[in-house]
């Protein structure tokens, strides 16, 4: 359940974690970006069999610390974990096809990717645990930023089924905000120099095509916070879950890049069914906002929401490799035709 209100303009923010849990937690997450950053520190492409290992690992990590929450906490509070968790792992997704696009943008070099992904998990991190901080704030004074966030993630919600309705999927990065920014300020050399986001030219420092690369995907981060917190907070209301649900979700996201590459493209109604979650978690908190003015107002229960988050992923999973496997069907068919022509025509 969200935090209870005690007056129609503010509201107690509950949590499961005391300082320790918080230093533990934020230690972890500093190891094992340490680690990250370890790994990536000498460029290589990566195989197929190593992000697949790396993918397990993070996806059973926060498996297991949901085990945790459920077992001392109760099975409400490890349900909001879960859910967000996989609100959070949803959203990420789309992103990584975002990421997809901006390093085909900028032709990365396979062996830089996994830096760049590094660079924008950290930026993400960081921007969103300031989103976290403000957003819990906000809440603890005012019932009505419940309200505000429903309308920020209809609107997002209305920009992601754009963008699934669009044929065009491509991104101009000369057109991004923080490429453009980024050439008023910084030389910007021609050629990639291994890791290096900038090195000296004509007397100054000058950005990498890598730097630049990473200062667009650091700029969509900050999109992404501002869509994935308020999503997380129509879940739970405890910042700790919203924080430690945004880690899990983000620091697979490097592995999962790379096993996920060629599947996105596959998950064509991928953008709908976000849209539809979306829209969903934002009538979730208008209904929670409406409950601290007008008590009658019913919420939706926590077991509802993950059910139906499931059945939307299910079937934007299963309708997007239906089409595929229509598609190819077609397509092998007019294959036939034309060949059987081509045997039929007269020499």
């Amino acid at each position: 359940m969200l935090p209870t209100a005690t007056t129609p303009a503010t509201q107690t923010l509950h949590t499961i974690a005391d300082l320790q849990l918080w230093v533990i937690t934020v230690g972890a997450i500093l190891v094992l970006l340490t680690l990250d950053f370890i790994i990536t520190r000498r460029p290589h492409a990566v195989e197929m069999k190593e992000a697949i290992g790396w993918s397990a690992f993070y996806i059973a990590l926060p498996l297991a610390f949901g085990l945790w929450v459920w077992n001392a906490h109760g099975s409400e509070i490890g349900l909001q974990y879960y859910t967000g968790y996989l609100v959070e792992k949803s959203l990420s997704v789309d992103n990584l096809f975002v990421f997809i696009l901006i390093l085909s943008a900028f032709a990365v070099p396979r062996a830089l990717q996994q830096r760049v992904l590094l660079i924008g998990i950290i930026g993400a991190l960081v921007l969103r645990t300031i989103f976290i901080a403000v957003g819990a704030v906000l809440i603890a004074r005012f019932s009505a930023i419940f309200l505000v966030f429903g309308i920020i993630l209809l609107i997002t919600a209305w920009g992601v089924l754009k963008d699934a309705l669009s044929d065009d999927h491509e991104v101009d990065v000369q057109e991004l905000k923080a490429v453009k920014w980024a050439k008023k300020l910084w030389l910007v050399t021609d050629e990639y120099e291994g890791t290096k986001l900038t090195v000296p030219q004509q007397g100054r420092r000058a950005l990498t095509p890598l730097g630049l690369v990473a200062l667009a995907i650091l700029g969509t981060d900050i999109v992404f916070a501002i869509d994935s917190v308020p999503a997380v907070y129509g879940i739970t209301g405890d910042p700790y879950l919203v924080f430690v649900t945004n880690a899990f979700a983000l620091l697979g996201l490097r592995a999962l890049y790379f096993v996920l590459q060629g599947a996105l493209s596959k998950l064509r109604y991928l953008g709908y069914g976000l849209a539809l979650i979306l829209a969903f978690i934002a009538v979730k908190l208008v209904l929670h906002w409406a409950h601290t003015v007008w008590p009658e107002v019913p919420g939706i229960p926590t077991i509802t929401s993950l059910v139906v988050i499931l059945i939307i992923l299910v079937m934007t999973a299963v309708l997007s490799l239906w089409a595929e496997k229509r598609d190819e069907k077609r397509m092998t068919l007019v294959g036939e035709v034309d060949q059987e022509d081509t045997d039929n025509r007269p020499l």
